[in-house]
């Protein structure tokens, strides 16, 4: 591929699971409603329910692209995805669907692997937070224009199990691609073995080298904050401020903010460094947080208030991915695709954990999410010093 065709398919390849996150979020209530949910917050099961198996599919892709290659993987997985989201779209009962909702999250996980595990191949250091952060800007376009299209759809097609068919025309479309574009990444003689050895020699670098760990565990806690975000949207759009159909352009307006984020970061992150800008997001976070608590305890709080600190934190967050992915896969290069794995499930298990425990305690107010939002900042930068040794804004090699 050339870079231009590159990046695009990277970008392609991760949108096959921010689709599967958020095409079908204006159609939630009325998924609930016929599959009868009875209470509001349940229906962000929909969303948690494909991030568990998002999470846990990642401990499998790794040592099986390692050994087998990056294609093949994917060529399977993405089949998979594409049943899967035919399942989902003939579910009879809310278990059925949370089942395939699962099932969805255990095939996409491959993408997510093998989207950092093939970046890695060809890159290092800040040129590869550089390719990530330009694939992210193209790959946040779709949380952008999801909902609208989910809304499109439901609109055109009337039910929302057409939203679950879209999702499988697009897997398929990535899909061939893949099988006809895509070359393998992976060199024979980098392969390595699938064997308990291996695998235990693979873990114990992963998960003792602080970097990497540290890394894979501060982008967990920011990540949760977009779980928690997306989870209790709909809900704080339509429910509380009363947005009604206006839900799928405010949310793609505060989607925007992370677009624009991962764009900042492409140019900037060769010349100032990851550190340099994640370490200020984190503690711009944190003042954000602070001062959208107080306005909520004031009791000022407003529909464009509220979509002002939330576009500045998610800029915040947008921040943070892909230059705490950088750093956490950096010292593990060599066994990229095992690495990427288990960062993988740390990252979407940690933040499905963080997400949830925010986006069920919602009450009606944006308080919880303010507070949640305050807690992850503090949480990421006593991450961060401990990484870093007490140091923040220095330099290091690469980074």
């Amino acid at each position: 591929m050339l870079p231009g065709e590159f990046v695009a398919f990277i970008a392609a390849l991760m949108a096959v699971n921010a689709l599967g996150v958020d095409l079908m979020l204006p159609a939630l209530a009325d998924i609930g409603r016929q599959l009868g949910v009875t209470t509001a917050n349940h229906r962000q099961w929909i969303i948690t329910a494909y991030m568990l198996g998002f999470g846990a599919g990642q401990l499998v892709y790794g040592p099986l692209a390692d050994r087998f290659g990056r294609r093949p993987i994917l060529l399977v997985t993405l089949l998979g995805f594409v049943a899967a989201s035919i399942f989902a779209a003939s579910s009879q009962t809310f278990a059925a669907l949370l089942g395939a909702r699962v099932l969805q999250g255990l095939m996409s996980a491959s993408t997510r692997v093998l989207a950092v595990a093939i970046v890695r191949d060809q890159f290092s250091g800040r040129q590869m937070a550089r390719t990530l952060s330009v694939a992210q800007m193209i790959f946040f376009l779709v949380p952008i224009m999801a909902p609208t299209l989910g809304q499109l759809l439901l609109v055109t097609l009337g039910p929302w199990r057409y939203i679950f068919y879209a999702l499988a025309c697009f897997a398929a479309f990535v899909l061939a691609w893949s099988f006809i574009r895509l070359g393998e990444t992976l060199p024979v003689e980098r392969r390595r073995a699938l064997s308990l050895h291996t695998l235990a020699h693979a873990y114990r670098l992963t998960l003792t080298n602080r970097f990497s760990l540290g890394y894979a565990v501060a982008a967990s806690m920011t990540f949760g904050g977009i779980i928690a975000f997306v989870s209790s949207a709909q809900q704080i759009f339509v429910d509380e401020f009363g947005a009604g159909d206006r839900f799928t352009y405010l949310f793609a307006a505060c989607a925007f903010s992370m677009g624009i984020a991962s764009f900042a970061n492409s140019r900037l992150v060769e010349r100032l460094g990851t550190r340099l800008i994640s370490q200020a997001a984190v503690l711009a976070l944190i003042a954000l947080s602070v001062a959208h608590i107080a306005v909520i305890l004031s009791g000022v709080e407003t529909l464009w208030s509220y979509m002002a600190f939330q576009a500045l934190s998610m800029t915040c967050i947008g921040l943070c991915g892909s230059n705490f992915g950088a750093m956490a896969m950096e010292p593990v290069g060599q066994i990229a695709g095992t690495a990427s794995s288990i960062q993988g499930f740390i990252t979407s298990v940690g933040a499905v954990i963080v997400g949830s425990l925010i986006g069920q305690s919602y009450n009606g107010t944006t308080l919880p999410l303010a507070i949640g939002y305050l807690g992850i900042g503090l949480a990421v930068l006593t991450v961060v010093l401990v990484v870093e040794q007490g140091k923040l804004f220095h330099a290091r090699q690469a980074a």
